[in-house]
């Protein structure tokens, strides 16, 4: 593994560019490795490092719905098979496969460093969007425990923001969400693309399983925080079946969710090299009809998005939930007519 693309380098900070962005998070000779030999984390290697700004812009060019994102981890033992942040990791010259999953690096200064950039003058308010590359709530943030002082940063600058997660450990910090949603616009959104529990335990090896995905959804309903689901990622010939898309969202409908959103499984490179290995080994008479829905990119053709999206709708209106809005489960701000200064750029996107 090389660390030399993240020294520290001049330039423009409007500059953009993966090598650019990389060397501004944070400098070689701050990264502490370490590993623990408990349970739930052997075979993962943590590096530590102080990120030199935490406040990152989606390139212009994203189809997010959003403007500014935090990221407190980088990599994921969630270990998605699908995963489109897998990509990212070669920006530090790490693993996209198994690496993505082991490798995780961890910005131990975020809440510090989050705090003295929304009392920054040049900050002005702007809705923040979490768990938009890997998930904030991941294993690691059990041990690491960054946001709780992420999420009272925000609550104290009353800044509005959003999280997307897989984790149940966001109900930990139910009571700091309840308070910073008595002073800002709070959104979240938990990932629920099937409930399948076999194709879960190998497309999603790391993650709750989705019952208990469900359950979050459920509690933070209880506590007057409205969650949405985004059923994501709907999974061509695995989880896209009417039976199948009509079971996950009656449990979605069941556990309160104010939206599901549905989103149908794309390819970027990097996961698409693992998840067609890991369809060669599981589902190897689907490997050809793969190549041929994905053979024109990353994503589906839109008459199959279409399809989807239609039959997710209309299952969603029976059972009372209804469509979401775009991006109405997340509580995303309109963005401003004229541009605000950026803290610092970034290639990173969401699913």
């Amino acid at each position: 593994m090389r660390w030399d693309n993240l020294t520290a380098a001049p330039g423009n900070p409007g500059d953009s560019g993966h090598s650019r962005a990389d060397a501004a998070l944070f400098g070689a000779d701050a990264v502490t490795t370490r590993t623990f030999d408990t349970p739930e984390f052997r075979g993962i290697t943590f590096h530590e490092i102080r990120a030199r700004s935490i406040i990152n812009r989606v390139p212009g060019a994203s189809r997010m719905p959003f403007e500014w994102t935090v990221n407190p981890y980088r990599g994921c033992t969630h270990a998605c098979v699908y995963c489109f942040a897998r990509k990212t990791h070669s920006y530090l010259d790490l693993d996209t496969g198994i690496g993505f999953d082991t490798q995780i690096v961890v910005k131990v200064n975020a809440p510090e460093l989050l705090r003295r950039q929304l009392a920054s003058r040049r900050w002005h308010g702007e809705h923040i969007a979490m768990g938009t590359n890997v998930d904030c709530y991941q294993r690691a943030e059990g041990r690491y425990r960054l946001m709780p002082g992420i999420l009272s940063a925000l609550r104290d600058h009353a800044n509005p923001f959003s999280i997307l997660t897989k984790g149940t450990l966001i109900l930990r910090d139910l009571d700091l969400l309840t308070q910073a949603a008595e002073v800002t616009d709070v959104g979240v959104c938990v990932s629920v693309g099937f409930t399948d529990t076999e194709l879960w335990r190998t497309v999603e090896p790391g993650t709750p399983a989705p019952e208990r995905r469900l359950d979050v959804v459920r509690t933070l309903g209880e506590h007057g925080i409205g969650c949405g689901v985004l059923m994501a990622p709907v999974i061509p010939f695995l989880s896209d079946g009417p039976a199948q898309l009509r079971d996950t969202v009656r449990e979605i409908a069941a556990a309160g969710a104010t939206s599901v959103t549905p989103l149908v499984l794309h390819l970027r490179p990097g996961a698409r090299e693992w998840f067609m290995a890991w369809l060669e080994q599981h589902h190897p008479h689907l490997v050809r009809h793969y190549e041929q829905l994905y053979a024109e990119g990353a994503y589906a053709p839109k008459w199959y998005q279409r399809r989807i999206t239609r039959q997710v709708h209309e299952l969603a209106r029976e059972y009372g939930i209804g469509p979401a809005r775009a991006g109405a489960a997340r509580h995303i701000q309109p963005a401003e007519p004229t541009p605000r200064p950026m803290p610092e750029p970034t290639q990173l996107t969401l699913i």
